[in-house]
């Protein structure tokens, strides 16, 4: 990732005045420098935006809250109770749904804030021009967060984690575990193997079957990985694409289309994981 861009100082652009400065969109964020170990990257920038805009606004709105709910406070109640109904239509419990919603909803909150933000004007077209191999490249700043597919790969094994680690505090880590495992299964074989025969081929089947369940969970992070970032980085580049057309008035519409994108892949995402630690919190046999 490090070596497509190649950081060069401005004494070798200005050498290269006539060089037209061009920009690719790529599958991964361009790398801005490095504290440490740590490679800092315009996605991640945008990310780190992100988190200071909901931290700051969230505790600008904790600080008004009062016992007797008035103004904007009646707006986010409302807000949340419709958040609840909608995790209890999933979860089927409103015990369940109020132990799980805070991390849906926290997931949601980020994903929209940063799908948001690659829509701002800025994000993408305030940067800077690098020199590589006799080619001047143009490296935006700022690059949405979501765009970026490492950040979503984050969020998906957060999301999957999070309904692993539900699981176990649900059901009990051996429970849990022949879910997947059902070792359980084999050792009843013998016990009621007089009074059915046919557990000789439908517990090796069920056990079968839960080491499959193990494939599933792969496919879940690269189902949620890609969705979102396939949505969102191909809107990105449908932006610049009629930008380059025409900068005014053609892009308006598909800003507008992206900005329902946005939250429509943010809400599609925590209910995700919601279904997720729903399912991973009931019994095998559920």
């Amino acid at each position: 990732m490090s070596e497509h861009v190649a950081i060069t100082n401005n004494s070798e652009i200005a050498q290269t005045p006539n060089l037209e400065a061009s920009h690719e969109a790529t599958l991964f964020a361009e790398p801005l420098g490095h504290i440490g170990n740590l490679t800092i990257t315009n996605s991640l920038i945008a990310s780190w935006i992100a988190v200071m805009i909901l931290v700051v606004f969230l505790m600008a709105v904790g600080r008004k809250i009062c016992r007797v709910p008035r103004g904007v406070q009646n707006v986010f109640e409302i807000l949340l109770e419709k958040a609840l109904e909608m995790a209890d239509s999933v979860t089927g419990s409103r015990k369940k749904s109020e132990k799980f919603l805070p991390i849906a909803l926290a997931l949601f909150l980020f994903i929209f804030v940063n799908n948001w933000l690659g829509l701002i004007p800025g994000m993408g077209t305030v940067g800077f021009n690098e020199v590589e191999n006799g080619h001047k490249i143009f490296v935006p700043l700022f690059r949405g967060g979501t765009a970026d597919i490492n950040t979503t790969l984050a969020l998906a094994l957060i999301a999957v984690i999070a309904s692993h680690i539900a699981g176990v505090l649900t059901i009990g880590a051996w429970n849990y575990f022949n879910k997947f495992v059902n070792i359980k299964l084999l050792l009843e074989i013998p016990g009621k193997i007089r009074k059915d025969f046919t557990v000789i081929l439908v517990n090796p089947i069920k056990v079968f079957v839960g080491l499959v369940e193990i494939i599933s969970e792969f496919a879940k992070m690269a189902s949620l990985t890609f969705r979102l970032f396939g949505n969102i980085f191909a809107g990105e580049v449908l932006l610049a694409s009629m930008m380059a057309l025409f900068a005014y008035i053609l892009p308006l519409p598909f800003m507008f289309l992206e900005m329902i994108v946005g939250i429509i892949q943010a809400l599609i995402f925590s209910i995700l994981a919601l279904v997720y630690m729903t399912i991973a919190t009931q019994e095998h046999e559920h």
